[in-house]
């Protein structure tokens, strides 16, 4: 069971540590409102990847006709919410030294989950990794709930480890550089939204 934990966290790590959107995010929000909100993108996040292993242990076959058929309006929401973080980002105060409240730190643990099962195609991803770590035969109820909790685990871990990272040399980095970096990564979530609106259209051709 230890082994089966360990691989399902590392695999937690591998889907989620590039740095897509998401991590764009969660550096913008670590930046404008410090730790505990970056952290809230992290655990959207980890829960979506924990959501989608479900779904691979489960069974991918049962889920892929449903998947298919909602790729197409998933990518499109997935889209416009990147557009639309990505303009707030632009319109608003880049830095906020001010304290995030509950209802923020649950809308930004919301948007993560959404951006994360926005892209169908990560099922995918977790089915061609849990081949290549031989889980596909641990399909147990409980040997699937260890795999899931390791998957949760190790995305979360992560997105502990670059939030706080940041957090950090957000204290270190004069306003103006820290705004800089905030509007950066704001035009990146807006690019990473024409994007996924551009293969929606493209898909439709």
């Amino acid at each position: 069971m230890l082994l089966l934990f360990a691989k399902g966290a590392l695999l937690g790590v591998i889907i989620t540590a590039p740095l897509g959107p998401i991590g764009m995010l969660c550096i913008k929000r670590t930046l404008e409102r410090g730790f505990t909100a970056g952290f809230s993108c992290g655990l959207g996040t980890a829960l979506g990847d924990a959501s989608y292993a479900l779904v691979a242990v489960t069974g991918i076959a049962v889920f892929e006709q449903t998947m298919s058929a909602a790729t197409l309006p998933l990518a499109i929401g997935g889209g416009l919410l990147l557009l639309a973080l990505g303009y707030r980002g632009l319109t608003h105060d880049p830095v906020r030294a001010a304290n995030v409240g509950a209802a923020g730190l649950m809308g930004t643990t919301l948007a993560t989950f959404l951006l994360t099962v926005s892209n169908p195609a990560t099922i995918l991803s977790f089915g061609a990794l849990f081949a290549g770590f031989g889980l596909t035969e641990e399909t147990r109820r409980f040997s699937s709930a260890v795999i899931v909790g390791g998957v949760f685990s190790g995305s979360l871990a992560w997105w502990f480890f670059l939030s706080g990272t940041v957090s950090f040399a957000r204290d270190k980095l004069p306003r103006d550089f820290t705004a800089k970096v905030v509007r950066g990564t704001s035009y990146l979530l807006i690019l990473f939204g024409l994007a996924a609106l551009a293969s929606a259209a493209y898909s439709l051709l």
